[in-house]
């Protein structure tokens, strides 16, 4: 019990010690700013990954363009894969075409009235 009362009344002198407690206001404002610093590193760190992944996007944008482009292109002559009718539809540029069934079954459906 004596060792216990020692350390509240070492605890209440250095409460009141100003001493005490500007040391541990500047070791606060110490961790404070090596905190800071180290976030102020990792924000600079990740503009420049920014400031990359941009621009590496935008090249693979217009690359991705240039190959549409010259799709559409060897899509148009005579000797061509795949139709430039159904390139466009692919990339959404054109409605897609209907499929044998389903022009059937909409030709067999009877139609609407619109009663005003």
């Amino acid at each position: 019990m004596e060792f216990a009362n020692r350390l509240v009344g070492a605890a209440m002198r250095a409460t009141n010690n100003n001493t005490v407690i500007n040391v541990c206001l500047v070791g606060s404002f110490l961790a404070l700013s090596v905190r800071s610093m180290n976030q102020q590193k990792d924000i600079e760190a990740l503009e420049a990954e920014k400031d990359s992944l941009r621009k590496s996007n935008k090249a693979m944008k217009k690359t991705m363009w240039d190959w549409k482009q010259q799709l559409f292109a060897e899509a148009e002559s005579d000797a061509a894969l795949v139709p430039l009718a159904r390139l466009k539809a692919i990339y959404g540029e054109a409605p897609s075409p209907p499929i044998g069934d389903t022009v059937k079954e909409d030709a067999k459906s009877p139609a609407s009235k619109i009663v005003i």
